[in-house]
C-alpha cells in the first residue's frame, strides 16, 4: 500500500506539471482558439479513447450535460488565454469551488456552510482587483470568458455527483468530442504551421490527455484533501512557466487577487473535507 501511495503521489505531480504547461504552449499556437479546441480534442479523445478501450456512454442527462460543461471549460479556458494573461486564465478557472457551492444549493438542494459563505466573499473580493485592474488594459473580456470556464467546471463537477454508477471518463471523452465538433468549421481555411501542430500535438496527448489518465490512476490511491494540495501546483506553476519564458507577468493588483483566490479556495477545500471526514467518522462510530 506505501508503494502504491508514493506511486500516486508521483502520478499527480506529473499530471499537475503537464496540466501547467497548457497557458505556455498557447502563447505559441497562432491559429484560431475553436480550431485550436477542435484538434487538441482530437489527440485528447484519442489517447482518452485508447485508454477506456470500450467507453460505456449511457446519454444520461448527467452525461450529456457534464459534457456540455466540460467543453465549454476547455473551449473558455483557450478564449481566455488569448485574451488575458495566463496567471489570470487559471486562478479565475479555480474558483470553479465557490461556484459550485453556490450552484449546489440550487441545483443539488445541498447546504451552503458558514465556511462557503466566508470563502464566496473573499473570492469574491479577489475577483473584483482582477477586474479593477485589468478595465484599462483591455483584458476585461478574457477574465470573464475565465470565470465562466471556471463556472463551467463546477457544472462538470455537479454533473459527475450525479452519476454514481458511472465512470467520470466517459463524460469527459463526450467532452472531447463535442468540443471536436464545435471547433470543426472553425478549421477550414486555418494554415497550421509546424510549430502550431507540434503545440497542439503536446496539448492534446501531454497536456490534457496523459495528464488526465495519470489524475485518474492517483486518485483512487489518495485521500481527497492529498489530491487537492498536490494539484494546487497547476495555477502556480502556469503563469511561472509564462513569466520564465516570455516574461508575461500579471500586474501587482492581479498578483494580489490571484493569491487571494488560491489561499481561499485551498482554506475551504481543507476546512470542508475534515468537516467531511468528521462527520463520516461520527456516523461510523454511531
Amino acid at each position: 500500500m506505501k508503494n502504491e501511495k508514493i506511486k500516486a503521489i508521483f502520478y499527480i505531480l506529473i499530471a499537475a506539471t503537464l496540466l501547467s504547461t497548457g497557458g505556455l504552449i498557447l502563447k505559441y499556437i497562432n491559429v484560431p482558439p475553436l480550431a485550436i479546441a477542435s484538434t487538441r480534442g482530437m489527440f485528447s479523445a484519442a489517447v482518452v479513447w485508447m485508454y477506456v478501450k470500450k467507453p460505456k456512454f449511457t446519454y444520461s442527462k448527467a452525461q450529456i450535460s457534464g459534457a456540455i460543461c466540460y467543453s465549454g471549460m476547455v473551449i473558455g479556458f483557450i478564449l481566455a488565454n488569448k485574451l488575458t494573461t495566463a496567471a489570470n486564465s487559471i486562478i479565475l478557472q479555480f474558483t470553479a469551488p465557490i461556484w459550485v457551492a453556490m450552484l449546489g444549493l440550487w441545483i443539488l438542494k445541498e447546504k451552503i456552510h458558514w465556511y462557503d459563505i466566508l470563502a464566496i466573499l473573499s473570492v469574491g473580493f479577489g475577483m473584483v482587483l482582477f477586474f479593477m485592474d485589468d478595465v484599462e488594459a483591455g483584458n476585461m473580456m478574457g477574465n470573464l470568458i475565465a470565470v465562466l470556464s471556471g463556472v463551467f467546471l463546477a457544472g462538470v463537477t455537479i454533473s459527475l455527483r450525479f452519476q454514481k454508477d458511472e465512470s467520470p471518463v466517459e463524460t469527459t471523452l463526450l467532452g472531447h468530442l463535442l468540443t471536436v465538433l464545435i471547433g470543426l468549421p472553425f478549421i477550414f481555411g486555418v494554415t497550421f504551421s509546424f510549430q502550431d501542430i507540434i503545440g497542439i500535438f503536446i496539448l492534446g496527448v501531454f497536456q490534457l490527455g496523459l495528464a488526465y489518465i495519470l489524475y485518474a490512476k492517483a486518485i483512487k490511491h489518495l485521500t481527497a484533501l492529498e489530491t487537492i494540495l498536490i494539484m494546487f501546483l497547476e495555477p502556480i506553476l502556469n503563469p511561472l512557466w509564462v513569466f520564465m519564458v516570455i516574461g508575461e507577468r500579471p500586474s501587482d493588483v492581479a498578483l494580489i487577487g490571484g493569491t487571494v483566490v488560491l489561499v481561499t479556495v485551498l482554506i475551504r477545500s481543507i476546512v470542508s473535507n475534515r468537516i467531511y471526514l468528521r462527520k463520516n467518522n461520527k456516523a461510523v462510530q454511531e
